[in-house]
């Protein structure tokens, strides 16, 4: 919806128009919010935007196209609720500003609704997100034969149950609810699948009018347990040449294609501790499309090429066969980086080659600073038993391993976007003045005072500096973070702030990503000067990407509420257990970071005044599994940080 949405505000040809969608543009035309011929255009006096409403009932419609927003008054929201896509007419007084009037759901905050039951007097269904009741047509008869606690998905339109997840108490249901939220699910149509398998398992390389590189040792480095290879990378010594192969998923997945309908719903591979939700079938993911280890694979290539003094001096995109001779874990390179001997004949060629790319790319990172920001890295990896409890959590801070495999995907990202001027870039604003100065100031009781320079890197740089020397970077990194604007998707290129690139895009993730895979067309297009097919993809890109950003943001949302199940699942076990943490958030109710046997989940305080930093012991009160809030009651403070 968001996709067509942004094509009504844009324009779109009239043989562009989904069937799915034809009454909606007809209705829309009978009511003149439509106009055009060949194309149709939302006309001024109507908007499509989200709803927010305050405290009072008051709603403000939130337009699309990135204008002001308008006041909607209570009695003219037409049963709108928060977060609802809405089409609104703008009216206007001459003496108030200007209002607008719902006049059509387009489409509900969440699609779906997740509910439990709980059997009261009579059994009710609970809406998991709000812990309001669902008024249901079901039949307390029928609710009365389920097990209490009982998890549902249902339909936001009907309130129908469209099907039992599992009961709340079961922690395997967890994945379920988190899925079922935003309307997910991990099995693939059998048609997808079917077409997937039908690719096979190899790739008889006598097939392709490509350039073999199969000659190359090319290595993958990945995650332990990483089953999805995207990248893999070869150094050429003698001629200063990085090899960055891609898998070539756009030959196996044809736009329009059953698979690509499929991958352009979900947008993004969804990682759980335990599992993925591949964005695309398994079949492909994890098999013909990943670059496995003694496997001939299909992959885009760049070929670029360092000076000297390894400044890039070339760049050349290529359709290629490679050949990984070995797939390495980042804790094995790291090893090696450490001075670790290679174990056989295949290491040392790999390290031939790596150790001297080590070296290259330690020094573009530092080039790379002087006018980017680096922040503090500490990701959390969840470890879970068999029966789909949190055993354990770890933080994981970036290695060297990591930085190498950074620098050699940032320079292929890089040249992909020099080849590209409308298209897809991956984009990252400038934070805004206010927001920076509103942080500055949050920073002064800590003795961390910096005067807004003009430059807003050297601003936060300075910044970081003071907050490492003090030992609370990682908490300020965090708050620079939340300073600044969401990085997104675009059609216009306007650079990337944290990064200090003019020109940046997405290419080295299309097994994952959907908007690589896009990419990936619209590169191979231009390398084959397939104008057609080019302006085919660029037609509807607009309205693409802001797909693409959304998808991104669900899927980040999906994996947030799954770590806090299984975070609020430990807690409920430890209730009336004392855990050290430090608060992150002074606003009511203040919010701290447990940092104790387990790191990383949040507990509500009971408490309204306390410090940002402030170290603090907190007994665990209260957890709801549902909305997996965990309350926390303060027993003693101890020093700040």
């Amino acid at each position: 919806m968001i996709q067509f949405i942004t094509q009504l505000t844009k324009g779109i040809y009239r043989k562009d128009i989904p069937k799915t969608y034809k009454d909606l543009v007809d209705y829309l035309i009978s009511i003149k919010a439509l106009k055009g011929k060949k194309t149709l255009k939302l006309t001024s006096d109507y908007l499509i935007g989200t709803i927010d409403i305050n405290s009072k009932g008051v709603g403000f419609l939130t337009p699309h196209t990135g204008k002001k927003d308008l006041l909607i008054e209570p009695e003219d929201l037409n049963g709108a609720k928060k977060g609802d896509l809405v089409l609104a007419k703008r009216y206007f007084n001459r003496n108030s500003r200007p209002k607008a009037k719902v006049v059509l759901l387009l489409k509900k905050a969440f699609e779906t609704i997740v509910g439990y039951l709980l059997l009261e007097k009579e059994p009710v269904i609970i809406n998991i997100k709000t812990g309001k009741e669902i008024k249901t047509n079901i039949k307390p008869k029928q609710l009365k034969k389920l097990p209490e606690h009982s998890v549902f998905k249902l339909n936001a339109y009907t309130y129908e149950i469209e099907e039992v997840l599992g009961v709340l108490d079961d922690p395997k249901v967890d994945e379920k609810i988190s899925l079922a939220l935003y309307d997910r699910k991990e099995e693939f149509p059998k048609q997808a699948i079917n077409e997937a398998l039908s690719f096979g398992d190899y790739v008889d390389k006598s097939l392709y009018a490509r350039e073999d590189l199969t000659h190359l040792s090319f290595c993958t480095i990945d995650p332990e347990t990483a089953k999805d290879h995207d990248d893999a990378i070869y150094y050429d010594k003698e001629n200063r040449t990085l090899y960055v192969a891609i898998a070539d998923v756009s030959e196996y997945v044809y736009l329009n294609g059953v698979i690509d309908k499929e991958a352009q719903k979900r947008g993004f591979s969804i990682y759980f501790p335990h599992k993925s939700i591949p964005m695309l079938p398994r079949a492909l993911s994890e098999n013909i499309c990943s670059l496995k280890e003694n496997e001939d694979r299909l992959a885009l290539t760049f070929k670029i090429t360092f000076d000297k003094n390894n400044n890039v001096i070339k760049e050349e995109l290529i359709e290629s066969i490679i050949n990984s001779k070995r797939k390495y874990s980042y804790e094995t390179i790291d090893k090696f980086l450490e001075g670790e001997s290679p174990k056989d004949k295949i290491d040392e060629e790999i390290l031939k080659w790596l150790l001297p790319l080590f070296e290259i790319t330690k020094q573009l990172k530092h080039e790379r600073l002087q006018k980017g920001l680096e922040f503090f890295s500490d990701e959390i990896k969840m470890s879970l038993d068999e029966n789909g409890k949190l055993k354990k959590v770890q933080i994981e801070s970036e290695t060297p391993s990591h930085g190498l495999i950074e620098d050699c995907m940032l320079l292929a990202n890089k040249a992909a976007a020099k080849m590209i001027d409308f298209g897809i870039f991956r984009v990252h604003n400038e934070p805004q003045r206010k927001d920076v100065q509103t942080l500055l100031n949050n920073l002064l009781p800590f003795g961390i005072d910096v005067n807004h320079k003009d430059n807003v890197i050297q601003t936060l740089k300075e910044v970081q500096k003071k907050s490492k020397d003090l030992g609370i970077e990682k908490y300020v990194d965090k708050m620079i973070i939340k300073t600044q604007q969401q990085a997104k998707y675009e059609a216009h290129n306007s650079g990337h702030f944290a990064l200090g690139f003019e020109k940046y895009t997405h290419f080295t993730s299309p097994i994952r990503r959907y908007s690589d895979l896009t990419l990936h067309r619209l590169l191979k297009s231009i390398i084959h000067n397939n104008q057609k097919f080019r302006e085919f993809i660029l037609r509807n890109i607009e309205s693409l990407v802001v797909k693409i950003s959304e998808l991104e943001r669900e899927a980040m949302k999906i994996e947030w509420d799954f770590y806090d199940r299984k975070f609020a699942r430990w807690a409920n076990e430890r209730v009336g257990q004392i855990v050290k943490a430090v608060v992150v958030d002074t606003k009511e109710p203040p919010i701290a970071k447990i940092e104790d046997e387990i790191v990383g989940a949040r507990i509500f305080l009971n408490r309204k005044k306390v410090e940002l930093f402030e170290k603090v012991n907190v007994k665990i009160v209260n957890v709801n599994l549902a909305t997996t809030k965990i309350k926390g009651e303060i027993i003693e403070n101890e020093d700040k940080i």
